[in-house]
């Protein structure tokens, strides 16, 4: 015992439940990773407070016009100045998901920009649902997530 918990903090808008459907498996696979806890939120109940204390965190997002969902927006304009003047958030690892009409890359490439002002880490490849949430997808979602939780765990990020 007396081992430090990993935080993973998975931040989502779902407005048909497709992205809700993703984040609750990118939590899933977090999950199955011993030592880690996991808080899964919509971005309007997403906090500084719960930024400042994770760990490492997935960002998941419908893409509408190109662009990602407002309110997954919202928390980051809520959010940004007074976490610039935190060192917590410097390297902070993080990973995407997004649920797509089409492609998904405007989505991505919006939240990518934002993270990088923010000075996040991006740790491994996005998952884009492109259509309908299958199979595949779910698997790839839980395996995002248990992939981030790990290496947070280990201190690999």
């Amino acid at each position: 015992m007396g081992h430090t918990v990993c935080k993973i903090l998975i931040i989502y808008h779902s407005q048909s439940g497709n992205t809700q459907k993703m984040a609750e498996q990118v939590a899933r696979g977090a999950k199955s990773v011993e030592n880690v806890s996991v808080t899964l939120k919509r971005a309007t109940d997403a906090t500084l407070q719960d930024l400042l204390e994770c760990d490492g965190l997935a960002i998941g997002s419908p893409e509408y016009f190109g662009y990602m969902a407002g309110l997954v927006k919202d928390f980051f304009d809520r959010t940004y100045n007074e976490a610039l003047e935190r060192k917590e958030i410097f390297k902070k690892p993080y990973v995407v998901f997004i649920s797509a009409g089409n492609d998904g890359t405007g989505a991505l490439s919006h939240i990518e920009r934002i993270a990088m002002g923010y000075q996040f880490k991006k740790v491994y490849a996005p998952v884009i649902a492109r259509g309908a949430i299958d199979q595949e997808i779910l698997e790839k979602c839980e395996e995002l997530g248990g992939t981030i939780a790990a290496g947070c765990e280990a201190g690999i990020y």
